[in-house]
């Protein structure tokens, strides 16, 4: 039995040299996917987590960066 990740990827390799006539078929799909009322387009557990992580960063629990010192940390640690 072949894994998820086996799957993945062999659908993106297959992806990558498909025909308009198949890519058009899996977008039906996808469309009709999106439209199910059950469709996890983000699991309710990410937004609670989101919110936790939210209000530790409100009360100064968490670091924050700026936008220079993102990119500095960035360009060092990849030694750019």
């Amino acid at each position: 039995m072949e894994s998820t990740v086996d799957i993945r990827k062999r659908i993106h390799e297959f992806i990558d040299i498909a025909d308009e006539r198949i890519l058009r078929i899996i977008n039906g799909i996808i469309d009709v996917e999106e439209q199910e009322e059950n469709y996890p387009a983000v699991p309710d557990w990410y937004y609670e987590k989101l919110e936790i992580e939210r209000e530790k960063h409100l009360r100064g629990e968490t670091p924050s960066y700026t936008w220079e010192e993102v990119k500095q940390r960035l360009m060092k640690d990849y030694d750019l």
